[in-house]
């Protein structure tokens, strides 16, 4: 049986939910991921309640949609980042700190792991921030062990939260991503190292991240075969700038035309979405394929329904069979 198709709610947060799964219906979706965010999901509420997760349940049946995994993405950024006034706005409104902000977020992961299970998922996917992401390119040089340390500053904050998802059955699912503690392989492994192989601690898999980094976005699936706990299809394209901005970005808006590279909606980039398909197929994902769309030059409706239709076009069963097994007579 083919993967299921769903689509992450983070980018539609400003539709309720009752508006939001019919049109997802309609535009071809198995599935909602669902954001802890907007009036989606809420990660304290169904924490404490089932009945509130039974009815979430209840609305996306009634649309023929499924949910397999929820999304805690804004607060995870406030778990290791060095916060400041851009973060407030993914906190509650009058956490103006950051102990405040980084405590509440301490909290709703934490609660994201007990609402997975109420909910009946697997899998909370999302991110961590890093204390040392400012450090990215080393100059001034970084000190002896402040890599290091930083690592350790995210295995202490990590390690206890994780705990809680083993303890409930859950696997977080980090989306490697530039900010995050892991933005590519090396600094994939190296956090699994500081975490000390968790066995609560994967990926949600993204490949619009790695490759205008120049990053093996294929070699990453089967380095972490064992970890790749979800997948986003979510598309880039990159090396399309006038020559004013590279990979850093030059401080310029998505959807600037003299952008190296941009997110682009499935399909439409440079994503190489075959080989995925067979590295997924060779590890054994069974997982759903998540659309995450993010494309400032097109419309959303039309890019989410495209996408749908674009996934089950590139999507394929792993063989049962050797294909030459029938010539032995």
């Amino acid at each position: 049986m083919a993967r299921k198709v769903t689509i992450f709610t983070g980018q539609w947060a400003d539709l309720p939910l009752a508006t939001l799964a019919p049109m997802m219906k309609e535009f071809g979706y198995d599935g909602l991921e669902l954001a802890c965010w907007g009036d989606h999901f809420d990660a304290f509420q169904a924490a404490k309640s089932k009945a509130y997760c039974d009815d979430k349940r209840a609305l996306l049946e009634a649309n023929g949609l499924g949910c397999w995994s929820i999304s805690n993405h804004l607060a995870g950024q406030l778990l290791c980042d060095n916060i400041d006034e851009r973060h407030y706005g993914f906190a509650p409104k009058g956490i103006k700190t950051p102990e405040a902000a980084r405590k509440w977020a301490i909290d709703a992961t934490k609660a994201a792991a007990k609402a997975a299970k109420n909910m009946g998922v697997k899998v909370v996917n999302g991110f961590t921030g890093s204390p040392i992401w400012h450090l990215l390119y080393s100059f001034p040089p970084c000190k002896p062990g402040q890599i290091d340390a930083g690592y350790k500053a995210m295995a202490k904050t990590l390690k206890p939260i994780l705990d809680i998802f083993a303890d409930n059955g859950i696997t977080f699912a980090l989306e490697a991503h530039p900010t995050e503690i892991a933005f590519d392989i090396a600094s994939a492994e190296r956090a699994i190292d500081a975490l000390g192989g968790h066995k609560a601690f994967a990926f949600n898999y993204d490949p619009s991240h790695f490759g205008y980094q120049g990053v093996d976005y294929v070699k990453f699936i089967y380095t972490f075969k064992d970890r790749i706990a979800h997948c986003h299809i979510k598309d880039a394209w990159w090396g399309k700038g006038n020559g004013d901005v590279g990979v850093f970005g030059g401080h310029t808006d998505f959807a600037d035309p003299r952008r190296f590279w941009d997110f682009r909606s499935p399909g439409h980039g440079d994503i190489n979405f075959e080989r995925i398909i067979v590295a997924l197929n060779d590890i054994n994902y069974t997982g759903p394929l998540s659309v995450e769309w993010e494309d400032s030059r097109m419309d959303r409706c039309h890019g989410a329904k495209e996408s749908a239709a674009f996934v089950r076009k590139i999507d394929f069963e792993r063989s049962a069979i050797a294909f030459d097994a029938q010539f032995d007579k």
